[in-house]
């Protein structure tokens, strides 16, 4: 089971996700509902940053998958974290510049493209 700092229960018993709690959330949005905790994102992007940064002198890009998970926040998160974005689609590429994600910062690859 996959723990997270980000997680608790509070004083209702409830599961708490960076400190909301969940049962308020599924009462005001519904579910199935997807909750993400960003102090938790941001604390992963600059641990994979730091290690770039320790081990290969900075000699390198991290790159956030944004197929997993493309949305402008995200995009918007990985560019505060000095984060690269790996990108395949037309689609990923818009978000990313829609959210203000440097050009320089964004790798475009993938197996389907033409000419």
């Amino acid at each position: 089971m996959f723990v997270s700092d980000g997680l608790g229960v509070n004083e209702s018993g409830h599961l708490t996700v960076g400190g909301c709690d969940t049962v308020s959330l599924a009462k005001k949005y519904g579910t199935p509902y997807m909750c993400y905790d960003e102090n938790m994102i941001r604390k992963n992007c600059r641990e994979f940053v730091k290690s770039m940064e320790e081990n290969y002198d900075g000699n390198g890009l991290v790159c956030y998958a944004s197929k997993a998970f493309s949305c402008l926040e995200m995009c918007r998160i990985c560019k505060e974290e000095k984060m690269g974005l790996d990108v395949v689609s037309g689609g990923e590429i818009f978000t990313a510049v829609k959210a203000g994600f440097p050009s320089e910062r964004i790798c475009f690859h993938g197996n389907n493209k033409t000419k």
